[in-house]
C-alpha cells in the first residue's frame, strides 16, 4: 500500500445506513454516493460509539469512547487537551482541513434541560475547567460583518470552515457568507416567508432559501475550493467534509422539496410490530395518543404514519441533495488528478428511526436505526467493489486511517484498525459496545437514561441504568428486533453470558493514559 494517500471523509448527519440505493433502499436513488461503493467495500455491520451527535464525533477523532474522552452527551466539549488522530496526521506532514459540521463543541447559548446556568455555575466540578478557548461554534462569534478567524488548530484541523446548526438556517461562517450573498437575507429567514404546503410533520417547513444558498451548497463549494487549493502541493491532505442534512428540521431546498412524494414510502415496521414494547416505547406511545408534544426539538416522538412518511420524503430530499452535492466534490476530485491517490470515505455520525415502531428522531433506546450508519472504504489501492460484514465501529475510524498512513495510534485508544476488511479478510471484533447518555430526563426516565448496549453478530444486549428491565433481541431469528427475549426463561443463559461479556467491556473503560513513568 501507498503510505501518504490523501483522505476525503465524507459525513452526514442522522442518515441510518439503509438510507442509501447501495445499501438496498426501495426508493431513494443516491448514484453519486452508490459509485464510490462500487469502488469500494461498503460494511453492512457498521455501528456508532454513540447513537447522538456530539459524543460519537468525539469518538470518531480520538478512537475512545464517551465515557473516556469526555464528551458524554450533547452540550459538553470535547477537551482541548484530547490527542485525535488528526492530530498525528498534522505533525505526519498531513495538511487537515474541517469542512461544514464540526460540533465538538456547543454550537448554541441555551442552557441545558431541568438546570439553569445559576444553578450549574453553584455546584463544583470534580475537575476544574481548563481556560482554553471553548466558544468558537457558538453564534455570537459569527454575529458581525465578514469572517470570524478561526484560532487553529482546531483538533488538529489546521484549516475550518465552520458550519453549525441544521437545516436552512445554519450558523458559522455560513451564515456570515449567506448575509453577505443574499441581498434579502432577512426576509430569507422570516417564518411570514416560508412558501405553502400541506404537510403536518413536526418540523417540516418549505424554506424560501434558494438551492445555491442552502448550506448543503455551501459545504459543496468549500470543499471544492479547498481540493482546488491542493493542487500542485507536495503534502497530501485529510478533508473532512461534514453535511448537516439529513437531520431534522425537514426543510429540503427548491427542487429537492417535492422530488419524492410521502405515497412512495411505506411503514415496513409499525408500532404494532413489536411485540412487548419497553416502558419508553410505551411513554411514546401514551404521548402520541394524547397529544402530547416534544420536550425539545431534538427529542424522540411517535407520529401517525402519513407524518412518518412525510418526513420519510423529506428525508430522502435531503439526500438527494448531499448526493448530488459528493457527486461535484468527486468530480472535482477527478478534475484536478487527486482522485488516483485519495481514499474516499463515507458516513454519518448516527441514524434515525425514521418510522421504526413509528418512532422519529433518535433517543435512548439503541434500536439499529439510530446505531447502524453507512461506511464505505474506497482505496486507491483497491477500487473493486466490495461488502464487509465485519462488526465495526466508529471508535476503531482512528486507528483503521492511522493504520492505512502508517502511524502508530497514541496510548489509550480504544479502537481497533479494520484495514484488513477493506482488502477482503475478517474483521478484528466479535461484538462492540454503545454508550448513550442523555442530558436531560425524557422518554418517561425519571433521571437522564444512562444506556449500555452490546451488539454481536446474533444479539443485541442492553442495560439500562437502575431500570428491572433491559433488552435482549435475537438479530439472526428476528433482525428487525420485535421481540424482547428479557425475561424469557429460554434465554437466562444466553443473558447471563452476554452480561459477563459486558462486565469485560465496561471494566476495560479505564484509562491507559497518560503511561506512567516510575514503578510507584
Amino acid at each position: 500500500m501507498s503510505k501518504r494517500p490523501n483522505f476525503l471523509f465524507l459525513i452526514t448527519d442522522q442518515q441510518r445506513a439503509d438510507w442509501l440505493g447501495c445499501y438496498g433502499h426501495p426508493v431513494l436513488k443516491t448514484p453519486n454516493i452508490d459509485a464510490i461503493a462500487a469502488k469500494g467495500t461498503r460494511f453492512d455491520n457498521f455501528h456508532v460509539a454513540s447513537p447522538v451527535c456530539m459524543p460519537n464525533r468525539a469518538s470518531l477523532l480520538t478512537g475512545r469512547y464517551p465515557s473516556r474522552h469526555g464528551l458524554r452527551h450533547n452540550g459538553c466539549r470535547l477537551p482541548l487537551s484530547a490527542n485525535t488522530f488528526v492530530d498525528l496526521l498534522a505533525e505526519a506532514g498531513y495538511h487537515t482541513a474541517a469542512i461544514g459540521k464540526s460540533h465538538l463543541q456547543p454550537f448554541t447559548n441555551m442552557p441545558p434541560m431541568d438546570v439553569t446556568l445559576d444553578q450549574i455555575a453553584a455546584r463544583k466540578d470534580a475537575w476544574r475547567r481548563d481556560d482554553g478557548d471553548y466558544g468558537q461554534e457558538e453564534p455570537g462569534r459569527y454575529t458581525a460583518d465578514g469572517r470570524y478567524a478561526f484560532k487553529t488548530p482546531y483538533y488538529g484541523y489546521q484549516h475550518v470552515d465552520m458550519v453549525t446548526t441544521h437545516g436552512d438556517r445554519c450558523g458559522g461562517h455560513y451564515r456570515q457568507w449567506f448575509r453577505e450573498n443574499a441581498d434579502n437575507w432577512e426576509a430569507l429567514h422570516d417564518d411570514a416567508n416560508q412558501l405553502p404546503h400541506d404537510y403536518s410533520c413536526p418540523q417540516a417547513y418549505r424554506t424560501p432559501i434558494p438551492e445555491n444558498l442552502y448550506p448543503t451548497a455551501y459545504v459543496r463549494d468549500r470543499a471544492i475550493d479547498y481540493l482546488d487549493s491542493r493542487v500542485g502541493e507536495e503534502d497530501p491532505f485529510f478533508s473532512f467534509v461534514s453535511f448537516p442534512d439529513p437531520h431534522h428540521p425537514f426543510n429540503p431546498p427548491g427542487k429537492y422539496w417535492d422530488m419524492y412524494d410521502p405515497d412512495d414510502f411505506g411503514i415496513t415496521l409499525p408500532y404494532s410490530a413489536h411485540q412487548n414494547p419497553t416502558p419508553p416505547m410505551r411513554w411514546l406511545d401514551d404521548n402520541l395518543q394524547n397529544g402530547v408534544g416534544q420536550k425539545i426539538p431534538q427529542t424522540a416522538m411517535m407520529l401517525n404514519d402519513q407524518q412518518i412518511k412525510e418526513a420519510m420524503a423529506l428525508t430522502a430530499g435531503m439526500m438527494a441533495f448531499v448526493d448530488d452535492a459528493v457527486g461535484d466534490i468527486v468530480a472535482a476530485l477527478e478534475r484536478n488528478g487527486q482522485l488516483e491517490n485519495t481514499v474516499i470515505c463515507y458516513t454519518s455520525d448516527h441514524g434515525d428511526y425514521l418510522g421504526d415502531f413509528n418512532m422519529l428522531l433518535k433517543g435512548a433506546l439503541p434500536f439499529r436505526g439510530i446505531t447502524r450508519v453507512p461506511f464505505i472504504w474506497s482505496d486507491p489501492d483497491n477500487r473493486t467493489a466490495a461488502s464487509s460484514d465485519a462488526l465495526a465501529s466508529t471508535v476503531d475510524l482512528a486507528a483503521t486511517i492511522l493504520d492505512r498512513v502508517g502511524i502508530e495510534p497514541f496510548n489509550g485508544n480504544q479502537g481497533k484498525s479494520f484495514c484488513g476488511a477493506t482488502a477482503g479478510a475478517d474483521g478484528v471484533r466479535d461484538e462492540l459496545l454503545i454508550e448513550y447518555n442523555d442530558g436531560g430526563m425524557r422518554l418517561g426516565f425519571e433521571t437522564p437514561a444512562r444506556v449500555r448496549a452490546l451488539i454481536t453478530p446474533k444479539w443485541r444486549y442492553t442495560m439500562y441504568l437502575d431500570q428491572d428491565w433491559g433488552e435482549l433481541y435475537d438479530l439472526s431469528a428476528d433482525p428487525n428486533e420485535t421481540l424482547n427475549l428479557w425475561d424469557s426463561a429460554d434465554h437466562f443463559a444466553a443473558r447471563a453470558h452476554l452480561a459477563e461479556r459486558m462486565t469485560h467491556h465496561l471494566t476495560a473503560q479505564m484509562d491507559e493514559s497518560p503511561l506512567p513513568d516510575r514503578i510507584a
